[in-house]
C-alpha cells in the first residue's frame, strides 16, 4: 500500500513540473505545455471594447416595446433573442402622437471602418425612428440605416465620424470547437462588458426557418460565453482580437443567459456588409433545391452507402443552379467548392457566400459514385441580375385619403386613393388617378404609411415573386383587381 502511495506521488510531482510521470518506453511519455491553455484575455479584450458600441432606438409609434427589445421580432419562439422579454421589467407607457421620441430598445454594434460603418442585429434597429450611438469613450452619434437583411438578422448603420476604432475580421470558417472566445456588449446597459466562453458547435441550425417556411440564414456558432440582453449585435472574437461572430440569440426561457447562446459567423457578414454598402440590399444566390439532412434512417432507405453525412436532394426547382447542375431527387450533396459539407446549415452558409454569376463547384453522391460539377449561380428570379434596394417612390404615384363625400358615394370607411400617376410600376400595371385602394395583399389600407409599411415587408421578404395585390374601386363604383410587380 505504502508503494502504491510512493508511486501515486512521485506522479503528482512529475505532473506539477510539466511532464507526466512515465516508464522508460517513450510511447507512454506525455508532455504538458501551457501554451495550449492560455487563458489571458487582456490583449483581445483591449483590442475590442473600443470597436463596440451601444446603440439605443427611439420610436414615437404607439407601441408598446421592451427597452431591450426590438418591436417583438422573434423569430425562433422559445429561443429568446437578447432583446427578450424581461418579466419583471415595466413596459413604458405608450405615448401620445407627435410626441418626442422615447428610448424603446437597447443593443449593440461593432464598428467595421474608421469611417463611422457598424454592423448589428436587424432586429435592434428595425421599426426605430431614431438611432443614438454611443462609443467607448462616452461620444454620441446619431446613426442612419444603410441596409437591413431580415434572413441574416443583420443590419448596416452609419454615423458621421472619423479616426474610429474598427475591429479586425478574423475567419470563422478556421474555428474550433473548444477554442477560447470572448463575447463584448452592453447586457443590461453596463458598456463594454466582456465575458468569456468556448465554442460549444458550428454550423448549429435552430430549425425554425424550415417549421416558419420562410428563408432564414441559420448556421450559428454555439457558445458558452454568458451574454444577456442587450448584448445583441455586439462582437464575437477569438484570442487574437478577431471578430469571429455577430452575437444574435440565446437559448433560453427567460430572456437571460441560461448556457447557451447563438453568434452569426463572420462568412456570412462580411458577404451581407460587403453587398448591403455596395448595392443597399443583399444579393443572395440560390441553389433552387429543397433538401435536408441525411440520417442513418434515410440512407438505409435509399441504399446510400457511399457517404454517412451530407444534404439529399429532395426536388428541384426549374431556372435553378441545381437544375443546371443536374441534380436530381436522391443526390447527396457533400461538399461546395471543395469544402465539405454535413448538413443543410453548413450547405445553406457556404452558398451564402457567394452572389449570383459566381461560378460554383458541388459534389454529390448518386447511385454511390462521387460526382463533381460546376454551374453559376443564380437568384431567385433565375437569373443573374444585380438586385437593387427598393424605393417607395417607384410606385409613380402620391397617396391621399378620399374625402368623406367620395367615401359615401361608395359606401365605404377605409381607403387610400392614388393621385398624380406618372412613371412607375402602378401605370406599368394599369393603374389610373382616382383609385381607391381598399386592401393590399389582403392587408386593409388607411393612409399612405400603411402602403408604405406593406410595400416594405414585400421588398425585405423573400418571396421569389415581389408583388402587391391591389384590391379597390374607381369613383364610379367600379371594382377593380390590380398585380403590381416590384420584382423588376
Amino acid at each position: 500500500m505504502k508503494k502504491a502511495n510512493i508511486f501515486f506521488a512521485a506522479a503528482l510531482l512529475a505532473a506539477s513540473a510539466g511532464t507526466l510521470f512515465a516508464t522508460e518506453d517513450p510511447t507512454f511519455i506525455r508532455t504538458a505545455t501551457t501554451s495550449q491553455f492560455d487563458t489571458d484575455f487582456t490583449k483581445a479584450a483591449e483590442q475590442t471594447v473600443n470597436a463596440v458600441v451601444c446603440i439605443k432606438s427611439f420610436t414615437t409609434r404607439q407601441q408598446q416595446q421592451n427597452p431591450y427589445g426590438g418591436g417583438g421580432y422573434d423569430p425562433f419562439g422559445m429561443f429568446d433573442f437578447f432583446f427578450g422579454q424581461p418579466q419583471q421589467r415595466q413596459q413604458p407607457r405608450q405615448q401620445p402622437r407627435n410626441s418626442e421620441p422615447v428610448q424603446s430598445g437597447l443593443g449593440s454594434g461593432v464598428i467595421i471602418s474608421d469611417d463611422g460603418y457598424i454592423v448589428t442585429n436587424n432586429h435592434v434597429i428595425d421599426g426605430a425612428d431614431k438611432l443614438e450611438v454611443l462609443l467607448n469613450d462616452n461620444s454620441t452619434f446619431e446613426a442612419r440605416v444603410i441596409g437591413t437583411d431580415e434572413a441574416t438578422d443583420l443590419a448596416l448603420i452609419k454615423i458621421e465620424a472619423k479616426d474610429l476604432s474598427p475591429i479586425l475580421f478574423g475567419d470563422s470558417e478556421n474555428l474550433k470547437v473548444g477554442e477560447w472566445v470572448l463575447a463584448v456588449g452592453n447586457p443590461f446597459g453596463f458598456n463594454s462588458t466582456v465575458t468569456a466562453g468556448i465554442i460549444s458547435a458550428k454550423a448549429r441550425s435552430l430549425g425554425q426557418a424550415q417549421q416558419k417556411n420562410k428563408l432564414s440564414i441559420e448556421s450559428f456558432i454555439q457558445t458558452d460565453a454568458a451574454l444577456n440582453p442587450g448584448n445583441s449585435g455586439g462582437a464575437l472574437v477569438n484570442l487574437k482580437g478577431e471578430l469571429i461572430g455577430i452575437n444574435s440569440a440565446i437559448y433560453s426561457n427567460t430572456g437571460s443567459y441560461s448556457g447557451f447562446s447563438f453568434a452569426i459567423p463572420t462568412t456570412i457578414v462580411k458577404k451581407v456588409m460587403t453587398d448591403l454598402r455596395q448595392y443597399g440590399t443583399v444579393q443572395r444566390a440560390m441553389l433552387g433545391a429543397s433538401v435536408a439532412d441525411l440520417d442513418a434512417k434515410i440512407a438505409k432507405e435509399k441504399n446510400i452507402t457511399a457517404t454517412k453525412s451530407g444534404v439529399i436532394i429532395a426536388s428541384v426547382q426549374d431556372r435553378s443552379t441545381a437544375h443546371e447542375l443536374g441534380l436530381q431527387e436522391g443526390d447527396v450533396i457533400t461538399a461546395v467548392n471543395g469544402v465539405h459539407v454535413a448538413s443543410r446549415a453548413q450547405l445553406v452558409e457556404q452558398v451564402s457566400k457567394y452572389r449570383p454569376g459566381d461560378s460554383i463547384s458541388i459534389t454529390f453522391i448518386r447511385n454511390n459514385k462521387e460526382i463533381t460539377k460546376s454551374a453559376t449561380l443564380r437568384n431567385q428570379q433565375g437569373n443573374t441580375d444585380i438586385t437593387r434596394k427598393g424605393d417607395f417612390s417607384e410606385l409613380g404615384c402620391a397617396f391621399m385619403k378620399p374625402s368623406e363625400e367620395t367615401k359615401r358615394n361608395l359606401g365605404i370607411s377605409t381607403g387610400v386613393q392614388v393621385q398624380g400617376i406618372k412613371a412607375g410600376s402602378f401605370r406599368d400595371a394599369g393603374v389610373k388617378d382616382g383609385f381607391v385602394i381598399l386592401e393590399i395583399n389582403g392587408s386593409p389600407v388607411n393612409s399612405a404609411d400603411d402602403v408604405e409599411r406593406i410595400y416594405n415587408q414585400i421588398m425585405r421578404g423573400d418571396d421569389q415573386d415581389r408583388v402587391m395585390f391591389l384590391t379597390g374601386i374607381y369613383p364610379t363604383g367600379k371594382k377593380y383587381y390590380y398585380a403590381v410587380n416590384l420584382g423588376e
